[in-house]
């Protein structure tokens, strides 16, 4: 990365950082009525137009440093601004309207027709989208996929099965379904669905973590779909389904890193405040954090451009997670046994940081997916043993 380029970000992210307690204004209400996510945020004073990501050809008011759009479309501009607006409210920001995941998705496998027809919805009005990965009994194991995608005898298609754990499923308008046609891997693909759909349903789920991100169950029952709803139709069985969601996951994972920084930054900041006499032994364990915090930011940044430069290398995305969850988990623990008995009570951010800082783990991948990642990116020469430790 160009001298330039670091210079950029560093004044994005000064930037970014003024949105912070705009998005903690509304993080204790978004958190108790997660169904509140429009009017909070819509309504609020977050600039989430410019927040969305959305791509050039389609964002008509971007955010711009010293005159120079940022479009929030690459990992690198992601991780710096997100980190900063996590430091407020995590939960809000998985809970904006835009494309997250499912965009990933379009970008790689979407035809031009079908690409203006997603993000022209995006564009025209606040549109929430969704990522249908996640099964209630396989997680997402491509080869334990039940939902599944039946041609008809007249040339349509219908899509059955559930899928749960998806983040703003049920407040979503479109997304992208992952259904299974044939047996093994190369047998899914995707779906890029409206949900206005004739047996299309969903519904939120009850979560400790994150709620702003109302975690939901989808129920698809012979939803209709047409071969113009299929992304990739056309490609080889290699690139399509899974080859899209692999490399979507190798890009979101530095951005669940970097929310889980700035939910442990946050918490950092907040004993800094208001527990300035601290014993030697507490001044000590938060002067360690502080380095693990900064370590912590090099490395998510390093994913980052890692993910931009190669989504297929998911190596140091999984090592940015892994350190970034661990560090989030460590510090909002430390940060409520430094106010002592009752912490979570008095201090209801704190009991907040907690909570989300744990939701994390389960986010793309618990820890031991992550671990199998960085052995195989080890064993083929893609990880040293100095940027593992």
């Amino acid at each position: 990365m160009t001298e330039h380029s670091e210079s950029f970000l560093r004044r994005l992210r000064h930037q970014a950082r003024e949105f912070a307690e705009t998005a903690r204004s509304t993080s204790l209400e978004l958190d108790r009525a997660p169904s509140r996510a429009a009017e909070l945020i819509l309504g609020g004073p977050l600039p989430w137009r410019q927040l969305a990501g959305l791509p050039a050809d389609h964002a008509d008011d971007p955010l711009r440093v010293d005159g120079r759009p940022a479009y929030l479309d690459r990992c690198a501009e992601q991780v710096v601004v997100f980190e900063e607006l996590a430091r407020g409210d995590a939960a809000a920001v998985l809970a904006l309207p835009g494309p997250s995941m499912s965009g990933h998705v379009v970008a790689e496998l979407a035809d031009p027709e079908q690409r203006d027809r997603y993000y022209r919805r995006l564009a025209d009005h606040p549109t929430w989208t969704f990522f249908g990965m996640t099964e209630p009994s396989h997680g997402s194991d491509p080869s334990s996929m039940t939902t599944v995608l039946r041609a008809g005898d007249d040339g349509a298609f219908r899509l059955d099965g559930t899928k749960r754990f998806v983040g703003n499923g049920a407040r979503a308008g479109l997304g992208v379904v992952f259904a299974r046609r044939n047996a093994g891997p190369l047998g899914v693909t995707a779906v890029l669905l409206d949900t206005d759909r004739r047996g299309f349903s969903a519904s939120a789920l009850p979560t400790s973590g994150l709620r702003g991100l109302e975690l939901s169950e989808l129920r698809l029952c012979d939803v209709p779909v047409t071969r113009r709803d299929i992304l990739g139709h056309g490609r080889s069985a290699t690139r399509q389904g899974m080859w899209a969601a692999t490399r979507t996951f190798n890009r979101f994972r530095p951005v669940v890193s970097c929310l889980a920084l700035g939910v442990a930054q946050a918490a950092y900041d907040y004993v800094r405040e208001h527990r300035r006499r601290l014993r030697a032994d507490e001044d000590w364990a938060m002067a360690r954090f502080a380095q693990r915090l900064t370590g912590v930011r090099a490395l998510v940044a390093s994913a980052a451009r890692s993910a931009d430069r190669d989504p297929a290398d998911g190596t140091l995305a999984s090592a940015a997670k892994l350190r970034a969850t661990r560090l989030a988990e460590d510090l909002t623990t430390t940060a409520v046994g430094l106010f002592g008995p009752g912490a979570r009570w008095d201090h209801p951010l704190l009991d907040k940081w907690v909570r989300d800082a744990r939701a994390f783990e389960f986010m793309e991948g618990t820890g031991n997916i992550q671990r199998q990642v960085l052995a195989q990116g080890y064993l083929h020469g893609r990880l040293t043993d100095e940027r593992a430790a």
